[in-house]
């Protein structure tokens, strides 16, 4: 204001009085609307909503799994913008879309999101035939997509691009971790149990990747593979008990499952005949209550409530409880928690929603979560986090006491291959 004054004393002297003034209650006029017309776009500008699409299952097998990673990423939000709702001067929008579990509708889901929605963003989805359907859709629209929670390799595999970054972890993490829990030494058979989809086939061949590496004394012997939809598991459980029987040393059935658990009903089939064990890996709570008849099985998790010990997931846990009847945080409500705290400080570290900004802001980026700091690496976008070995309780304080910490498997432990072709 103060050089605009100095304009008009300069003009005016130069002028007779009269037409002096005349100008001047011109200029003051236009300098007035421009100053008005500055201040409404630089307030429009700031008012931008940030505009986040959150893409889930809600309907069909893995509804729970989508439920939790909707709550955990709305905590994430609050969390990170300390109950406001805004960021970096903006209004989080959170537009939330049910892909029913079907790749094609998450395909069209997303590009809904970008084309019409115009999100910043995107996160999702849950299962990994609709996160491997989605993959094109943000390359084609140059747009970031973080894909939580989904786990198949290929995601930040074969069928990765550079718009692509994951918080979630992979089937090789899963098998890595799950491997670390075998023992290091004396001879092992393997019986895999996996769902006939990309998530279950992916798992095993990482898992027998990681026994490759970290376990050579653990052979997986036989595969089997059953609809996702299986409730009867009869048939199943007899292959690879003939597998397993009669091999000499240690005999594990490892279980690689998304959805309604097969424990239960290979256990009442009585594998301990055999001298059978089964390794069911980690799993939601409700899933995990089923562990409780068997005490002292192990195996590996990618989050439980009681694990970690920060600050971050001291809030989460206390402020989840406060919140669900006494129920902690679960498997997916974690994810849901590091997707959004990704999408905040990527934004924040980028200065805004410009995608080239953000993928170079996010490749190597460290970000916080309730397991920890999280590290995107700038090969493949792959999240690189801890997981956990686990022990189920023998008795624990109440329904949600089930694991006991073996050891927490640091990332510096677990070689995670770079599986794309970048």
């Amino acid at each position: 204001m103060s050089r605009m004054s100095h304009a008009i004393r300069f003009v005016s002297v130069a002028m007779p009085a009269s037409q002096g003034r005349d100008y001047m209650q011109r200029v003051m006029k236009t300098a007035g609307l421009a100053a008005v017309l500055s201040a409404g776009l630089a307030l429009s500008a700031q008012a931008a909503d940030l505009k986040i699409a959150l893409i889930t299952s809600k309907t069909g097998p893995l509804e729970a799994y989508a439920k939790q990673t909707e709550t955990g990423f709305m905590m994430g939000l609050e969390y990170m913008t300390k109950g406001t709702m805004t960021w970096q001067g903006r209004k989080i929008v959170v537009i939330t879309k049910d892909d029913q579990f079907k790749p094609d509708l998450a395909k069209s889901m997303l590009e809904q999101a970008y084309a019409d929605d115009n999100v910043d963003l995107a996160v999702g989805t849950t299962g990994s035939g609709g996160a491997l359907a989605m993959l094109p859709v943000a390359e084609e629209h140059k747009k970031i997509l973080i894909v939580e929670p989904a786990v198949a390799d290929a995601i930040t595999g074969e069928k990765w691009n550079r718009y692509i970054f994951r918080t979630g972890r992979n089937s090789s993490q899963d098998a890595i971790a799950g491997a670390a829990a075998f023992p290091a030494s004396g001879e092992v058979s393997v019986a895999t149990l996996a769902q006939d989809y990309a998530f279950g086939r992916d798992g095993v061949k990482a898992m027998k990747d990681a026994l490759a590496q970290i376990r050579p004394n653990v052979k997986i012997v036989f595969e089997e593979y059953a609809p996702q939809q299986t409730t009867d598991f009869t048939a199943s459980a007899q292959r690879m008990f003939d597998a397993l029987k009669d091999k000499p040393g240690k005999r594990v059935i490892a279980v690689i499952w998304a959805g309604p658990h097969p424990l239960p009903k290979i256990a009442d089939l009585k594998p301990e005949r055999f001298n059978i064990e089964i390794a069911p890996g980690g799993n939601i709570l409700p899933v995990m209550k089923g562990y409780k008849p068997y005490p002292g099985m192990e195996g590996a998790v990618y989050y439980y409530h009681d694990f970690p010990k920060n600050p971050i997931n001291d809030w989460f846990v206390a402020e989840h409880k406060k919140r669900n009847n006494g129920n902690p945080p679960d498997f997916f409500t974690a994810g849901g928690f590091a997707a959004a705290s990704a999408a905040l400080t990527a934004v924040q570290k980028a200065g805004g929603t410009n995608t080239e900004k953000l993928i170079t802001a996010m490749e190597g980026m460290v970000f916080d979560t309730p397991k920890g700091t999280m590290l995107f690496r700038k090969e493949d976008h792959q999240a690189l986090q801890q997981m956990y070995h686990f022990k189920v309780k023998k008795d624990g304080k109440d329904d949600n006491d089930l694991l006991e910490l073996v050891q927490t498997i640091q990332e510096s432990g677990m070689p995670l291959p770079i599986r794309n072709k970048r």
